[in-house]
């Protein structure tokens, strides 16, 4: 990533193409998923030890998933806020299915 994005929408774009691989996805989707059921658990039982797995599971998987499978550095190297941000757009998209886990083509949908 030699361009360093302004505008959301036009990270986010490339930041689909940046996980493309469907493998990478679930992962992502896994590590979400985690992070927000260690973040309501630690809520409800003010266990530090839940707090402290939510970078762990959320940067976790997600690198696992980049230098593993998709064959990329991550983008939160670079833009860490639009990364972030486009961790959870990614996930909602993901959950409201308006983009999938194993279709690449929807890069273009979103």
């Amino acid at each position: 990533m030699a361009e360093k994005y302004t505008d959301f929408s036009a990270f986010y774009a490339f930041y689909l193409t940046e996980h493309s691989n469907k493998t990478c996805r679930q992962l992502h989707f896994l590590g979400s998923s985690l992070v927000i059921l260690s973040f309501a658990t630690f809520i409800v039982t003010d266990h530090a030890g839940y707090l402290l797995a939510v970078p762990i599971c959320g940067y976790g998987f997600a690198w696992i998933g980049h230098f593993v499978f998709e064959k990329n550095r991550p983008a939160s190297f670079k833009q860490l806020l639009f990364s972030f941000m486009g961790d959870w757009v990614m996930y909602w998209q993901l959950v409201s299915r308006k983009i999938s886990f194993s279709q690449q083509d929807d890069v273009r949908k979103a």
